[in-house]
């Protein structure tokens, strides 16, 4: 009898609906994630600078963006050592201005982020669009998208950024060049990355509106947006999401090039490119710390970016299961 019904609870635990979380956490992604040491060790480290770029007000010990705070007697003050003028500990030591190298880090990681997650955003959302647009209408639409495609593909990314930014600002006021550099910074960069987007999803839509369920919301009078919208749009997302992940990555490092080159972030707010050159003036005198700790922290918040994307891109490859 204990038996009996001890099977029959077995089996009606076994037929119960599972949970949400249970269903994500028994899923093939999440197997897929659990077992690979690679994407694991590459979301710790970016879930950390993601964390430190978000919380850095509390993080921080100094504001290195308020003049208030700053004592130029601490300039150059070596890592772990104490300033002249304060007499206060610096992990990672100070600047030419005797801002703390830890805190001008972490208040660099939230410009190069944002600009970053924007700049991706922009570029998805255009080229998704001018995809799906290019994909399901066909004709002369097509060939004018495809075309301005190719003719921009032909072209570094970097130099149509710096392009786009030179004539953008430009025709910004000069009083509102410094506030609107960020604005500009994302507009240049998802204006030279939306290509991709567009010829991925134009290739998957094409696909997708032959099947016959596209032919059926036809067949009953939905309209052209509708379709687009609520058929073709979700089905084409998972390339757009490996796509997004790994163009992140070359997103902050267009940023910090531009940035790096003079073009980029103001230096009211220093983004990682602009620590970079600024601590690029000073290797050669000595003072290694300005260049290395920015340098280190692209290349960790670049490389586990471009790691997940790349897992994730393996995951989503039904040839590869």
């Amino acid at each position: 009898m204990n038996s009996q019904s001890t099977s029959s609870e077995a089996q009606a635990e076994a037929a119960a609906p599972k949970g949400f979380l249970r269903r994500a956490w028994e899923s093939d992604i999440a197997w897929s994630f659990r077992h690979s040491p690679v994407a694991i060790v590459s979301a710790v480290v970016f879930l950390v600078l993601v964390l430190g770029a978000v919380f850095a007000p509390l993080l921080a010990p100094y504001n290195p963006f308020d003049p208030s705070t700053l004592n130029l007697m601490d300039g150059f003050t070596v890592p772990m050592g104490q300033g002249l003028g304060s007499g206060e500990l610096y992990w990672l030591g100070t600047d030419d201005q005797g801002r703390d190298i830890f805190s001008t880090i972490l208040y660099g990681l939230r410009i190069s982020l944002f600009i970053g997650l924007m700049a991706v955003l922009f570029a998805a959302v255009l080229g998704v669009t001018l995809g799906l647009i290019a994909g399901y209408f066909g004709g002369w639409i097509e060939a004018v998208i495809m075309r301005v495609a190719d003719v921009q593909i032909t072209f570094p990314s970097i130099l149509i950024a710096m392009l786009i930014f030179g004539i953008a600002r430009g025709l910004t006021p000069p009083e509102l060049r410094d506030q609107m550099a960020i604005w500009v910074l994302i507009v240049s960069i998802g204006l030279s990355d939306w290509v991709y987007f567009a010829r991925t999803v134009r290739s998957s839509t094409i696909v997708e509106a032959q099947k016959e369920y596209v032919h059926a919301a036809r067949l009953i009078g939905r309209k052209p947006g509708a379709i687009l919208r609520k058929h073709l749009l979700p089905n084409v997302m998972g390339p757009v999401l490996v796509i997004a992940t790994i163009y992140l990555a070359l997103a902050i490092i267009a940023e910090a090039t531009l940035s790096f080159l003079g073009v980029g972030a103001p230096p009211t707010k220093p983004s990682l490119g602009t620590l970079i050159r600024i601590g690029q003036d000073y290797l050669f005198s000595g003072e290694w710390w300005i260049l290395l700790f920015p340098s280190l922290t692209l290349l960790a918040l670049a490389l586990s970016v471009n790691l997940l994307g790349d897992w994730l891109r393996d995951v989503l490859n039904p040839k590869l299961r």
